[in-house]
């Protein structure tokens, strides 16, 4: 049995101030999917951007799942999802009874191929199946190309579910992600770059659309003194510890995002030398929080993805396979997919590795140097 200490993939970073907010929480007796600190917490999320309503709720797959009810989406209607990523980006599609279509990713970014985008679109159209919206995906907190996208999106009039789960923190042309969708969703899980235990929050410009949001998130109580539903609601909301712990953890996210950046260079910087290692690079005007950072071996390398991840683990080192594309997992096998192969190699090549913003350099050395000793032995 390995006697190191267990380097986890991405565990939760406290910092000082979130026992403070929660104490205040505990103290006021507002321990309810109600209270002050969701109030502030929704406050401060919002001055990410100009114009911008949020509703924090209790996930980000409850978050997609309210923007498809917004959106109008009802039983076998069709939703265009990224392909690469995970599953609960697609789940709340099914929750609707509606129909998924998946689109693969391209290679500079590794998300939505704009190109099968339309191609998927204008096939659907032509069957008299245009689709009622567009979840669009910001893998591993790499900005999708925005510019391809919104054009076809607005060309076709099809509104975006912006998936920035993983991507609070990251940029596109100096703009926040979660800023560009007809609705946005963050995520708040505890792998996250910032936590609130469990969590998510849904974004938009529209006002109305986020309080309806709200009225939804609340079991859809109609506003009489009684007990009165003329719609059926969701058990969505946030609990105000929860909201308590994203005050905290939000005022250190600057923080780490910087040490998730960091941890990235760090790696890039100490394995660059093999020459069958490669990173995601970053594009001009493209900003990443890294989240996590990845790994791609070259199609002819002597050491596979499993070899290292196999390695790690036994020296007690968590890693993980990039994500398995939803085209191709078992239970979406009958889904339309617009495939070009591109997230399967990357699947089949490519590791996460432990990026958690409480690694020190000496977690990190001890990440390297085992995959140095792999390709040394």
């Amino acid at each position: 049995m390995n006697t190191n200490k267990k380097i986890w993939l991405s565990s939760p970073h406290i910092s000082e101030n979130e026992q403070k907010y929660v104490k205040e929480a505990f103290d006021s007796n507002w321990i309810a999917p109600v209270g002050p600190h969701i109030n502030l917490f929704e406050e401060e999320l919002s001055k990410i951007s100009e114009n911008i309503n949020v509703a924090v709720l209790s996930s980000g797959t409850a978050a997609i799942h309210l923007a498809l009810v917004l959106l109008g989406v009802r039983r076998d209607d069709f939703v265009i999802c990224s392909s690469f990523t995970f599953s609960a980006s697609v789940n709340p599609v099914i929750y609707q009874g509606a129909h998924p279509i998946f689109i693969d990713s391209e290679k500079e970014t590794w998300n939505m191929d704009p190109v099968l985008l339309e191609e998927a679109i204008l096939d659907k159209i032509n069957k008299n199946q245009k689709p009622k919206a567009i979840i669009l995906v910001h893998l591993y907190g790499y900005p999708a190309k925005l510019d391809e996208i919104l054009a076809i999106s607005n060309k076709y009039e099809i509104p975006i579910i912006e998936d920035a789960a993983e991507a609070l923190g990251s940029t596109y042309k100096g703009k926040p992600l979660g800023t560009f969708g007809d609705i946005a969703i963050y995520s708040f899980n505890g792998n996250k770059i910032i936590t609130t235990s469990s969590g998510g929050a849904i974004l938009s410009k529209d006002y109305d659309m986020i309080e309806k949001a709200k009225f939804l998130a609340t079991q859809a109580r109609d506003d009489q003194p009684h007990y009165e539903h003329s719609e059926i609601g969701y058990n969505y909301r946030m609990s105000n510890v929860c909201a308590a712990i994203g005050i905290g953890q939000l005022e250190v996210l600057n923080e780490r995002v910087k040490k998730r950046r960091y941890i990235h260079d760090f790696y890039n910087h100490h394995l660059s030398a093999f020459k069958e290692i490669n990173f995601l690079e970053e594009l001009p005007g493209y900003y990443s929080n890294r989240w996590l950072t990845t790994i791609i071996l070259s199609e002819n390398a002597k050491i596979n993805r499993e070899d290292i991840r196999l390695m790690l683990l036994s020296e007690n080192i968590e890693s993980r396979p990039l994500w398995k594309p939803m085209h191709l997992q078992p239970i979406f096998k009958n889904h339309t997919a617009f495939e070009n192969g591109v997230s399967e190699d990357l699947f089949n090549r490519g590791l996460c590795l432990p990026s958690g913003s409480n690694l020190i350099d000496t977690d990190l050395s001890r990440v390297v140097n085992s995959i140095k000793n792999l390709y040394e032995i």
